[in-house]
């Protein structure tokens, strides 16, 4: 007979849910935060859990876990928890909304006493850390468990590594957060319930949110974008599948911007077929912005028409066509799909962030995780600074990012630029010791990973940090995970490229460069000046100096090194000597010995390094 008191196992479906915001909340009324957070589990969260069977094992503040011997009855219980703190938010000012994030995981747990451990406990907790405000996170064992069974659709994220789980674990996204329509709460996406009927005949469309949620959106802390089902201009309705599937990929791949708030398919497929004002899309479904598209296709040719508008204003913002010959209608449709994103989404001349910056509503939001206004502002003013690539706009980036993240200790991106910062003084030449500037951008991005192993952003920092140590196998397997992260930041693709360049694989750089550039066509200079360096170094000296060429606001020693290396290596003697020539007026030390260190020049292989010698003395400089 075995000892009752001995621990034990048992499968169990874990709910972990928390306050967003908790601290700040607390911060401007502690009293009043607790007594609303005592009441919203008197009155909204224990009913439930009962209700659906459930049993809260543990309370610390904020969070809260629960278990259920059903998977199933853990996902209705957490519906019907973001939908009660909805309807209990309506009743308070928005500073004082307690809303909830809530993840879900089914598995083997170890039971002493009343109380869950184990690693499936802290999966459910790491799924509800990377859940939207509003919004809810399940495991794959979760998923297999309840899909079609509680009237909701989930969107597969795919494979995630959590921060202290070893394994990867594969997540979905409930698809909907908690709307209010005329009194009536529902989720979007839920298809058969009674709130939900009650919205569709008071909207007459499935899923529109009411203009007190709408304006909510409106007046978010990200740009809100609604993606608008693409329609079939081709002849035959049997098109309608390949408009659906460039929708949906634009959707998953902006979703994939932490810094956008993009609204779920489920409510934007509901307009599909109907003939509605855009600026009645806007404030039904409470995206500040809207992309509509159109798609013809012919016999051996496809065209694709995008447009994104001002859902408040209905002002153009962009448009473009793109005109592709099919020979393979899901790469074409991929490669489609890619570019639109790439154009909205990028984080240095995406329409999106330009609009948003054009509207004014940068300025005292938060952006891609801190509620700290200020925080955002210098961090917002740092990302102006920091590709001037001179020595004083560096410095005052670094500055201004060391301020942000005072301001926030939570906040991770400041962190990572910070890394950056101190890496392009060490490849620059203007930090005192360039070893020591290196050790220091990997002390920040080590401390960016720590805050927020999902932003990919600290990785690439990271990957930096050991490519200028030529260490390029880490160096490509933090780039591969800032990519798998976020797989259209053309910034990180970019610089991506580079570091393939200097691991010796200037054509894999290559493509990956030109890829970057085509998802942001509207690139800054640094993207030239990289590919410049790339095409030296694949021996396209032409095409280097063509590119480096057309330059007009960058103005570095290693551009003008590479562009007279370029000119030495087809004969041009004279205008190597004049990019010499400029090279010194900007750094009057130059030297090969100087411009080929380790921290300057991170070539794997050593013929690459030669090479790039070989070239700087022909052209004239000094050893």
């Amino acid at each position: 007979m075995s000892d009752f008191n001995s621990p034990h196992r048992r499968l169990v479906a874990i709910l972990a849910a928390d306050v967003v915001g908790y601290s700040r909340l607390m911060e401007v009324d502690e009293v009043g935060t607790l007594n609303a957070l005592k009441a919203r589990r008197r009155e909204i969260v224990e009913p439930l859990v009962a209700r659906h069977q459930g049993r809260i094992f543990k309370v610390t503040g904020d969070a809260v876990l629960i278990e259920f011997s059903s998977p199933v009855n853990a996902v209705k219980c957490a519906l019907d928890l973001q939908t009660g703190m909805a309807r209990a938010n309506k009743a308070v000012a928005e500073d004082r909304h307690l809303t909830l994030r809530v993840g879900i995981n089914l598995g083997d747990v170890l039971i002493e006493g009343r109380d869950l451990y184990g690693d499936s406990v802290n999966v459910a907790a790491r799924l509800e850390s990377i859940a939207a405000p509003g919004g809810i996170m399940i495991s794959g064992s979760t998923y297999d468990h309840v899909a079609h069974k509680v009237g909701i659709r989930f969107e597969d994220l795919g494979a995630r590594q959590l921060k202290n789980i070893v394994r990867p674990v594969r997540v979905y996204r409930a698809a909907g957060t908690p709307t209010v329509v005329s009194g009536v709460v529902g989720m979007n996406g839920l298809a058969d319930t009674p709130a939900m009927n009650g919205a569709s005949k008071i909207n007459g469309r499935h899923g529109a949110s009411s203009p007190t949620v709408a304006a909510d959106l409106l007046a978010s802390d990200r740009p809100a974008v609604a993606v608008l089902p693409f329609v079939n201009m081709s002849e035959g309705p049997d098109q309608d599948f390949f408009c659906d599937g460039i929708t949906e990929n634009i959707i998953t791949g902006l979703s994939r911007f932490r810094d956008l708030f993009v609204i779920a398919s489920n409510s934007t497929f509901a307009y599909k077929g109907c003939a509605v004002n855009v600026q009645e899309i806007s404030r039904d479904l409470g995206a500040r912005y809207i992309l509509e598209g159109s798609v013809r296709r012919g016999t051996e040719a496809l065209r694709v028409n995008v447009r994104l508008i001002d859902g408040v204003t209905g002002r153009h913002l962009w448009a473009e066509r793109y005109d592709r010959h099919i020979d393979c209608i899901f790469a074409v449709q991929d490669e489609v799909t890619a570019l639109i994103v790439g154009t909205l989404a990028s984080t240095h001349g995406g329409r999106l962030h330009k609009a948003w910056r054009r509207n004014g509503e940068d300025a005292g939001r938060k952006s891609g995780g801190t509620k700290n206004l200020p925080a955002l502002s210098y961090f917002l003013r740092g990302m102006e600074l920091l590709h001037s690539f001179n020595k004083e706009s560096n410095r005052q980036a670094r500055d201004l990012f060391e301020i942000s993240a005072q301001l926030d200790p939570s906040y991770a991106k400041p962190l990572s630029k910070i890394a950056w910062c101190h890496m392009v003084d060490a490849t620059f030449g203007w930090a005192e010791d360039a070893a020591a500037a290196l050790e220091k951008g990997l002390e920040f991005a080590s401390a960016a990973i720590a805050i927020d192993d999902d932003e990919a952003w600290g990785h690439h920092a990271l990957a930096g940090y050991y490519m200028f140590k030529r260490r390029y196998g880490p160096a490509i397997a933090e780039y591969e995970r800032a990519v798998a992260r976020n797989p259209n930041d053309a910034d990180t693709l970019t610089d991506y490229a580079w570091c393939l360049n200097y691991a010796g694989r200037p054509q894999a750089a290559l493509e990956l460069a030109h890829k970057a550039m085509r998802l942001n066509p509207y690139c800054p200079e640094w993207y030239m000046a990289q590919l410049g360096q790339i095409y030296f170094d694949a021996r396209q000296y032409e095409d280097a100096v063509t590119t480096l060429s057309g330059l007009r606001n960058l103005d570095t020693v290693p551009i003008h090194l590479i562009l007279a290396a370029s000119h030495a290596a087809l004969d041009q003697d004279e205008a190597a000597r004049q990019a010499i020539a400029h090279v010194l007026e900007l750094d009057p030390e130059a030297s090969v010995t100087s411009w080929s260190t380790p921290e300057r020049a991170p070539y794997k292989e050593t013929r690459d390094l030669a090479h790039y010698r070989n070239k700087l003395r022909k052209a004239g400089l000094r050893e």
